[in-house]
């Protein structure tokens, strides 16, 4: 019968192992080049995640979400709902990637992007754009046959406006924020079609609270970072009229415009009295955020218009969800 080794008896080997890949000095290069390629592949990873705008896809996706289920609920399908978030979510991220790439040379030239992956070197422009092409055709290939033809078009529109119409119009015109509500708001619509299989009052009900909730949140952010704008060349309104008065103007105007038309599933039918009262609240935060920043055209009020933006849209998202679970007979 052959004796057991000892618990301890690999340790002469391990010491050896380990020796051989020890210099004097004790370092050891070998494991630290390990180390170095397995953060450096984290790091890649990371950059890859950046080039899609993560936050700017998941409100895509939560809007996309908004759309679907505002729709009446004979029309809800749990399929056509995943394959519209994933192809929304694929779709958004390629038109991202795009973006960087497009707009690299600007990145470059503006503090809060010039480390983003391309202007810092970490991704060659050939990666990024056939990536974001390989990301766009993945997110319009699922979505045609899966949900249905039109939200894999408005899918593909949305992407064409955002890269080839509003991305240049940002070095041309003052009107490119307005333009931009077109792409932003176009996957509510979706998540609309996606249920629905057409275009109807619904439809253009969340694309009007999407388009008009796009105005106050990028005004905000072009008045916090106009002198970058400016510095990149690009024809932002804080830029053009460089006083101010327009830009807190239009922020409480789009902000009220904003409210009124979060009410507009409620007289189509779509949404009942919890919807009424989260949108009646939401819209008073809004306000007084707007109303702030009209009065006092100060960096931290643009600050919180942006904040409130943000938060303004999954908010009104889960009270639209939860109004259709508990009232609308949805169940999942």
């Amino acid at each position: 019968m052959s004796r057991r080794p000892s618990p301890d008896s690999h340790l002469p080997v391990a010491r050896e192992i380990r020796s051989i890949f020890t210099a004097k000095d004790g370092t050891s290069p070998v494991v630290d080049a390990i180390a170095v390629q397995s953060q450096t592949r984290g790091s890649l990873a990371r950059d890859f995640v950046e080039l899609g705008k993560p936050e700017i896809t998941f409100l895509v996706a939560l809007s996309s979400l908004g759309g679907f289920v505002l729709a009446p609920v004979e029309h809800f399908d749990a399929v056509a709902l995943v394959s519209l978030l994933v192809g929304v979510c694929l779709t958004s991220a390629g038109a991202s990637t795009l973006n960087h790439w497009l707009e690299r040379d600007k990145d470059a030239l503006m503090r809060r992007t010039m480390n983003r992956p391309l202007p810092a070197g970490r991704i060659s422009p050939n990666t990024a754009r056939n990536f974001g092409f390989l990301l766009i055709a993945a997110g319009v290939g699922l979505l045609c046959p899966l949900t249905n033809p039109l939200t894999g078009a408005i899918a593909l529109a949305t992407a064409l406006i955002y890269l080839f119409v509003y991305t240049p119009l940002k070095q041309r015109s003052t009107w490119n924020t307005l333009v931009g509500t077109l792409p932003g708001a176009l996957p509510a619509l979706g998540g609309w079609t996606a249920a629905t299989g057409s275009i109807g009052w619904g439809g253009a009900a969340v694309f009007a609270i999407l388009a008009a909730w796009q105005m106050p949140h990028f005004l905000s952010l072009a008045w916090m970072y106009r002198k970058d704008y400016e510095r990149a060349g690009y024809v932002m309104l804080p830029v053009a009229e460089p006083d101010g008065a327009s830009t807190v103007r239009q922020t409480l105007l789009y902000s009220i415009l904003l409210v009124v038309v979060s009410f507009t599933p409620i007289m189509l039918g779509l949404s009942g009295w919890l919807y009424f009262t989260g949108a009646a609240a939401l819209g008073i935060w809004f306000l007084h955020a707007a109303a702030a920043f009209y009065q006092s055209y100060s960096m931290q009020d643009a600050r919180r218009v942006l904040r409130v933006s943000i938060g303004y849209i999954p908010v009104l998202v889960l009270v639209m969800l939860l109004d259709r679970i508990l009232f609308g007979g949805m169940l999942f």
